[in-house]
């Protein structure tokens, strides 16, 4: 900010060199991407996402079929469900045989994890399959989707904006390093005259 400021007090400044305008303006460049172009890549990530995640919404909620089934007897206690979009820390899963029918009407039994605290033979409760009766993962929901769209929407926008700053800051380093190259070219050319009298200091 100090840079940008810079821009109006150097314009008449004697002691303004070349490289000082430049890092202003890179400076003020940088701040108008930040504060223009950041937030529009942000929402047009945001919605092609969306759009993206919706469409999956709806070919899941058509693809998968929400089916009950029938509890055949319980199994010892297997693993958490691994799939972190079907399960919650309140779902309790108990592991059990069971049977179903899938929406093609064929049978089908297997070990499933059933959201029943304390499953008993002949108790119901529901599962996710495909067209032929294999068990699928819950679809994705709505507002599941949404939330990943915004997710991804607030990373692209963070790393567009850090992307912008780490160039700013390349390009000053560089400029820096440059400068102080100058220098030590301007010293080593007055080195051997300095004190000299009569060397023209």
């Amino acid at each position: 900010m100090r840079a940008i400021g810079g821009l109006w007090r150097w314009r008449h400044n004697p002691l303004r060199r070349t490289t000082d305008l430049i890092e202003a303006w890179v400076a003020l460049t940088a701040l108008l991407l930040i504060l223009v172009a950041v937030p529009v890549i942000g929402a047009v990530v945001g919605a092609v996402a969306q759009d993206a995640l919706q469409q999956s919404v709806r070919d899941q909620h058509r693809a998968r079929h929400e089916t009950v089934a029938t509890v055949v007897k319980k199994l010892n206690r297997g693993p958490l469900d691994p799939d972190p979009e079907t399960s919650s820390a309140r779902d309790a899963h108990s592991r059990v045989l069971a049977a179903w029918t899938g929406p093609d009407g064929s049978a089908h039994h297997g070990t499933v994890l059933a959201d029943l605290k304390t499953p008993r033979r002949g108790d119901h409760f529901t599962l996710w399959t495909d067209q032929q009766g294999r068990m699928v993962g819950r679809p994705l929901d709505t507002a599941t989707a949404t939330t990943h769209a915004m997710l991804a929407g607030f990373g692209a926008a963070a790393m567009s904006a850090g992307l912008v700053e780490g160039g700013r800051r390349l390009i000053v380093w560089r400029m820096v390093r440059r400068r102080y190259a100058r220098w030590d070219q301007a010293w080593d050319r007055a080195g051997p005259d300095w004190g000299r009298t009569g060397a023209g200091s």
